[in-house]
């Protein structure tokens, strides 16, 4: 069953059941995406029906195990040690002309971001593990002080930036 972006907001207690059914009507007349309805009706910061949407993506998307994909040099020359562990993404593969390339639920907001802005290929995410990303990206992307937990320390990305002599974020 889909996950739909309605039901996120109402199992995360941003919208009501009577809210949702209004954007539902809205939705039906005015032919506009459900998140930029709530933003305009409910006064919803776009960065919380972001979080929403990638919470359902990640529910409509597949995991997957780093430890055993097939990984294509030319997919891992798409990015740089540094951005691999800031934006915690593994380029894996190309599935005909797609990208293959793999995050957590928890930095998928940030993935994407990066992916839209700086990847210049067609892509999709698929979700890891975060400790089994963090291994792959240690093998992959070694980067003097990373360790496989490094993924969900946001405190690492202070290292990474000392490290790399990029700024954090």
């Amino acid at each position: 069953m889909e996950l739909r972006l309605g039901h996120v907001l109402l199992q995360s207690g941003i919208l009501t059941a009577e809210q949702v059914e209004q954007v539902l009507a809205r939705q039906q007349r005015d032919r506009k995406p459900f998140g930029l309805l709530c933003e305009q009706m409910f006064q919803l910061d776009p960065s919380v029906i972001e979080e929403a949407w990638a919470q359902q993506y990640a529910s409509l998307t597949r995991n997957i195990e780093p430890a055993i994909e097939v990984f294509e040099p030319r997919a891992l020359e798409l990015i740089t040690r540094r951005q691999a562990w800031q934006f915690r993404v593994l380029p894996i593969r190309f599935d005909d002309s797609e990208l293959m390339m793999a995050t957590t639920p928890m930095h998928l907001r940030r993935a994407l971001r990066f992916a839209s802005e700086v990847i210049q290929v067609p892509l999709y995410l698929v979700m890891a593990d975060p400790e089994a990303l963090g291994e792959a990206l240690c093998k992959h992307y070694a980067l003097p002080g990373m360790t496989p937990q490094s993924v969900t320390d946001w405190a690492m990305d202070d290292l990474l930036a000392a490290v790399t002599g990029r700024k954090a974020g």
